[in-house]
Formats: C-alpha cells, sequence, structure tokens
C-alpha cells in the first residue's frame, strides 16, 4: 500500500505524517540532527514506515520542509563569500539604503550590520547594460575569470554576481556565471538575474548573496538526503517546500534556495489553512509555538498574506513569502536576568542539543519547557513516553532564579510563562493592530509543540474568544506539506507608464511568464489541465519610489488584463494609503508577475465517531495556575475523545506531542475532524 510521507526538518524536534493509500495518518516525532538534518530526516522515514507497518518500498512520495536555509543566514556563516559587480559599483552593499531602522530616532544611535560581504570580497569588472537591455560595453570575459580567480585564492567558494540592468538583459551574467564554472567547478555561484530578475541594485545584490551564501548548505543537505532516500525507496519524487507556500523539485529548490528560508512555517500556514476550512472558520491568526521560536501570521478568508520583501534579521531579502511574523520565544527559549536585573525570556535558546534542562541532556538553564513542567503543565514523559522528563532538575533550576526575585520555584515559573506569552502576543499584534485589524475579530489556529500550552493565555491578552487546537498539532507543519500544491514565481521588470504604454507589449512579456510557468510545472509531472497561471502588477503613481501590488482577475488576459492593471491600480493605492490620484497623476508599471500552481491532490482528514460525552480523566495532577495557585487539574487522553464531546476548564488534554492547556473559564467542544475548539466564556 502506497505511503506519502511528510516531514518538517528542524527545532528540537523533526515531525513526520506519513499517509496511506486508505487515508490513514500517522504522525510521529523524532530528534532533530542540527549537526546533520538529513540524519533526522531520514530516522523520521524509518520510524513513519515501521507505524505504518509498511516497508521503505511502499514510500511513494516525500515532501520536506526544512529550516536549513535559515540557520546558515541566522547562524552568520559569511566566510568564503564573494561578490562581483559591474565596473564603479563595488560600493553596493557598503552604501546599501542609507535609511535608518524604526526605533532608533537618528543614525548616531545605530551601528550598522555586518556586511555580508567584506570590500576586500568585492571585484568589478567592464561591461554595461542599459535599464532597457541593450549593451552599451561588451563584457570583459578575461577581467571575469581574473576577477573569480582572485576571490578563489583568498578563500572564496561561494561567489554572487550582480552587473547593472541584468533584470533586462542578463546575457552578460549568464556568459559571466559560464566563464566561472568553467575556470572554478568547485566554486558555488548565483546570478542576480536568475535569483530576483527585478531593478534595485541593492535588494538584488544582497538576495543574490544570501542565495549563494546558503547554496552549500542546501545543496549538500538535499543531495544527501535525495541520495540515501534513493537507496532506501528508490526514485520516487521528492518534493521541497518554498516560502511562497508551494513545493519544488529538490533540485530545483537546491538551484535556488533562498526560496527556502520560510519553508517549515509556510507549511505550518497552509496545515492551519486547512483544517481552519474544516471547522468552518475563514479568518484565523496561526499560533506556531516550536522549540526556538514562534511564528505567527494573519489569514483572511482563507487566503494567507504575502509578500515579495522580508527582513531575515537586519538583511533584505525579496523573493515571494508568505507574510509571516516570528518572535524568538519557543519551548526552548532561556528564562535569563539582564544587565538591569530584568528577567528576561528569549530569543536566546537551549536549542535541540543539549535542550532544556529537564531533558537531561546536559542544559544548564532553565527553559518555557522547564517552567511548563515545574508548573504541572508538562506531563512526566514526552512523544508517547520517549522522553522522560526530570521534574526535580526543572525545580532546581527555578528555585536559584526565583531566590533573585525573592519568589518560590513555582512563582517564577509562572512569570516565565507569562512573559513568554506576551512575547507571543506582540508577534500577532505585529500582523494585525500594526495593519490596522482588530485581533478580537479572528480566532487562534493553536499548533506546534507548545502552541496549545500559550493559546488561551495569549488570547486572553488579546481579547480572542476562540481558538482552535488541530488534531496532531505538534505535526501540523508536517501535515501542511502533504496539501500544498506545486508552485513557481516569476517576474519581470518593464517600467512603462500609462499615458505612453504599449498594451501588446505588455500582453507579451506576461504571456511569456506564463508560458515559461507552465513549462516548468508540467516538467514537475503535473498535467497541464492542473495548472493555474495567476496575474499581478507592482505599479506606483510616477514620481512615487515604492509600488503597490495589483492582481489581476482570473482568466482575464489582453487588453482586459493591461487595462485591469490601470483601473484596479487607483483602488489598491486608496485601501492601502488612503488617498488616490485617478486623473491627476499619471501611473507606472513597474513589474509583471506571474505564479504558476500546479493544484495537488489533497488528503482526506479522518472523521471522529459521535459520541457526545467525553471520557473518564486519565488522572489528576497538581497544576500552578497564578490567579489560584496549586489547584487539582483533570487529565486529559485527547486520542479517547469522541466528536460532540464537550469539558469546562481547567482541564489539561494530552497527546503526543503536544499539550493543550484549557484554563478556567474556558470551554472545549471536539467537532466531528478531531478539532478542538476553544471558547472563552463571558
Amino acid at each position: 500500500m502506497g505511503l506519502r510521507i511528510a516531514i518538517d526538518t528542524g527545532g528540537t524536534f523533526t515531525d513526520v505524517v506519513a499517509i496511506d493509500e486508505s487515508g490513514a495518518q500517522y504522525a510521529i516525532k523524532t530528534p532533530s540532527t542540527p549537526s546533520d538534518p538529513s540524519i533526522g530526516l531520514l530516522t523520521g522515514i524509518e520510524k513513519a514506515v515501521a507505524v505504518a507497518g509498511q516497508s521503505s518500498g511502499a514510500v511513494e512520495a516525500l515532501l520536506n520542509g526544512t529550516t536549513t536555509a535559515t540557520n546558515a543566514l541566522l547562524e552568520h556563516k559569511f566566510e568564503g563569500l564573494g561578490l562581483i559587480v559591474t565596473q564603479g559599483f563595488r560600493h553596493i552593499i557598503e552604501i546599501a539604503r542609507q535609511s535608518v531602522p524604526d526605533g532608533y530616532g537618528n543614525s548616531y544611535f545605530w551601528v550598522k550590520p555586518r556586511r555580508l560581504v567584506p570590500l576586500h570580497l568585492v571585484r568589478e569588472v567592464p561591461g554595461r547594460m542599459t535599464h532597457d537591455g541593450a549593451e552599451i560595453a561588451p563584457l570583459d570575459e578575461q577581467a571575469v575569470v581574473k576577477a573569480a580567480g582572485e576571490l578563489a585564492e583568498q578563500g572564496v567558494r561561494c561567489v554572487a554576481v550582480c552587473l547593472m540592468h541584468a533584470y533586462a538583459n542578463e546575457s552578460h551574467e549568464r556568459r559571466a556565471g559560464a566563464l566561472i564554472t568553467e575556470h572554478f567547478p568547485d566554486l558555488f555561484v548565483s546570478l542576480s538575474s536568475r535569483v530576483l530578475p527585478e531593478y534595485r541594485e541593492y535588494e538584488r545584490a544582497m538576495t543574490t548573496l544570501i542565495d549563494v551564501l546558503v547554496k552549500p548548505y542546501c545543496k549538500t543537505y538535499l543531495g544527501h538526503a535525495a541520495e540515501q532516500v534513493r537507496a532506501q525507496s528508490g526514485d520516487i519524487p521528492f518534493l521541497i517546500m518554498q516560502s511562497n507556500g508551494g513545493v519544488v523539485s529538490h533540485a530545483a529548490a537546491g538551484d535556488k534556495p533562498v526560496t527556502m528560508l520560510l519553508s517549515g512555517p509556510a507549511a505550518g500556514v497552509l496545515g492551519a489553512i486547512h483544517m481552519a476550512r474544516l471547522a468552518g472558520y475563514e479568518d484565523i491568526l496561526t499560533l506556531d509555538v516550536g522549540g526556538t521560536s514562534t511564528d505567527v501570521s494573519l489569514v483572511e478568508k482563507l487566503t494567507p498574506q504575502l509578500t515579495s520583501y522580508s527582513l531575515i534579521e537586519n538583511y533584505p531579502v525579496k523573493t515571494p513569502m508568505l507574510d509571516i511574523a516570528t518572535v524568538g520565544t519557543g519551548g526552548g527559549s532561556l528564562a535569563w536576568v539582564d544587565a538591569y536585573g530584568g528577567m528576561k525570556v528569549g530569543p536566546r535558546s537551549a536549542g535541540a542539543d543539549p535542550g532544556p534542562i529537564c531533558y537531561g541532556r546536559g542544559g544548564t538553564e532553565p527553559t518555557v519547557t522547564d517552567a511548563a513542567l515545574v508548573l504541572g503543565r508538562l506531563p512526566s514523559a514526552l512523544v508517547g513516553g520517549e522522553l522522560a522528563l526530570d521534574l526535580e532538575a526543572a525545580r532546581r533550576a527555578f528555585q536559584a532564579l526565583g531566590e533573585r526575585f525573592s519568589m518560590a520555584a513555582e512563582e517564577a515559573a509562572a512569570g516565565v510563562f507569562e512573559i513568554a506569552a506576551a512575547n507571543q502576543v506582540h508577534g500577532i499584534r505585529q500582523v494585525t493592530v500594526t495593519k490596522g485589524r482588530d485581533p478580537g475579530a479572528y480566532a487562534i489556529v493553536a499548533f506546534g509543540g507548545a502552541g496549545g500550552m500559550f493559546a488561551a493565555e495569549v488570547a486572553d491578552f488579546l481579547d480572542i474568544r476562540t481558538v482552535l487546537s488541530p488534531p496532531n498539532p505538534g505535526n501540523l507543519s508536517a501535515f501542511g506539506l502533504h496539501v500544498s500544491d506545486i508552485k513557481r514565481d516569476y517576474i519581470r521588470t518593464l517600467v512603462r507608464q500609462q499615458s505612453s504604454a504599449d498594451g501588446d507589449e505588455i500582453e507579451a512579456a506576461w504571456a511569456e511568464l506564463e508560458q515559461l510557468g507552465r513549462d516548468e510545472i508540467m516538467a514537475e509531472g503535473v498535467p497541464q489541465d492542473a495548472i493555474e497561471l495567476a496575474r499581478s502588477a507592482d505599479v506606483r503613481y510616477v514620481g512615487e519610489g515604492y509600488e503597490v501590488a495589483v492582481s489581476i482577475p482570473t482568466g482575464v488576459s489582453g487588453p482586459q488584463a493591461v487595462a485591469a492593471v490601470w483601473s484596479q491600480f487607483h483602488t489598491v493605492h486608496e485601501q492601502t494609503f488612503g488617498f488616490e490620484y485617478e486623473g491627476v497623476q499619471d501611473v507606472e508599471l513597474v513589474n509583471l508577475r506571474v505564479q504558476a500552481v500546479g493544484t495537488v491532490h489533497r488528503p482526506e482528514v479522518p472523521r471522529l465517531p459521535a459520541g457526545g460525552k467525553p471520557p473518564a480523566p486519565h488522572t489528576t495532577r497538581a497544576v500552578f495556575w497564578r490567579a489560584q495557585g496549586w489547584q487539582p487539574c483533570p487529565i486529559y487522553r485527547r486520542a479517547e475523545f469522541s466528536a460532540g464531546a464537550t469539558l469546562e476548564g481547567p482541564v489539561i488534554i494530552e497527546e503526543y506531542g503536544s499539550t493543550i492547556v484549557v484554563p478556567d473559564a474556558w470551554r472545549v467542544e471536539v467537532d466531528s475532524y478531531g478539532n478542538l475548539k476553544l471558547e472563552r466564556q463571558p
């Protein structure tokens, strides 16, 4: 019987969801292996096959979300990175955008972040294109070879090539890349015209640098994993989640790894949307609490918010991605005291190794997970009993921490828990309040290993009345891979003003992007009738510095699509900025975009039998609540619930991979798909 396996690699645990031909689902967790993520991936496959009672030959497809690209950037592995630019543009990275981030007041208090490439590893080569792609100076091929040779001699192994106006004509960059590969085959090379064929040299250079920076790690991981998977299961599809919420083949992902930066979190958003649709919710906030961080996003009418620009730390990245805000608070986040004597939680983390103190792997600093154990909100072992927890070691750590504030151990743990929840609230406000949305108008979908522990407390902070906990919430990001389509994004810079634009030229450029998308999606094995193409454009008023995205209705093409750009822009501009200048100011097209989507079959979610009556508690445990102190609390097993069962808080519901805390004044009901619907009572 065929088996499709989805694996979310990263964090403290590697999460696995396997689905067989009958629709049966198997959720597994295995410890992550940061030194070589492919080990955790292969262990996950072996566990999934064993739990499903299958052989490795039964695996039909493997889907993977991974933090490999993100970790390489966050760990500042910048050594061995070089940049080749057009003559006269050596200081692109140094000059940057000449802007100071919000919150610093003025430039005297802001220190520029470390540059990805120091100036002595930037090389200039003669050759020049105009903004419309005409060659005004030929590429100096000898200079390209010399520049690459000098960089290689200085220890560079990753070279980014960003030549002026390569988005309009890629021939110089393409030739430069071929020369570097021919003379220095051991160098990794990324071309800006392939990574980001869009104007604005600084962002194009930075995105290309980040792509080539993570390429050795991603290509090594994906190549090794693919080799092992092939040995175990044959030549099966091996698909990788991208930041835009779609999957591509592992080979395509390795060639352009910058698209993998939000790979894991994107899959979680898609899984949350799928379960929210089944539960009857359209407007949701996703709360994904993992081992090292919390990822939050806004979803309206079951559609995630998209962006083409993001900052990873202080480094700009331009690539289509789901709009996800990340805060450095997760189960492994450390509780520490700053220089002023204040309690802090995160962003420092115990990580997967050694992990929290209670894991017994050598951790010495208290974490959020240790706090939850001290408060009685966690059982004595996790992941089905595989990981025993050391309560006494966690208590000793919080006794020492509490003494610094004249608190008992449980009071210190409750304070840490509340600070962690407040950090998550800040993340939700980033995607709601700062965008004019009221958080109280949304339901929270809580997942990740620790999402269910925090969701009700976070909801109380924000006056949110509904929390949804999907089945196997600790593995929802892995499940999200099963409901992901194959996606590719394409862009072309074409600066044209409405008053003088040639509609046929715009339509021809769009059609060319669509054909490219159709061909590449079909190459992934998707039939043509399962491919959907979506057009959009980046547009502004003449004189503005930045654009707004205008989406073209599905199925509209030709003169109607071009007309929609001009007509809809004014409405979008007013919605975004509160004003429009229709009939007063000329409109300027900047970029054309196409997203090609190959739709895939979505698995059926098993339904629970109707019952209505909740099971008897599995046990009772003393749990500490900040307002009531220690109270006996019934503990339930989620696997024993039937559809329609209801409970009044306070209760704790445990399952493999996650724990759901239902405080006082909250009520929980189980729906037919196994979702736990928590409602705050008036």
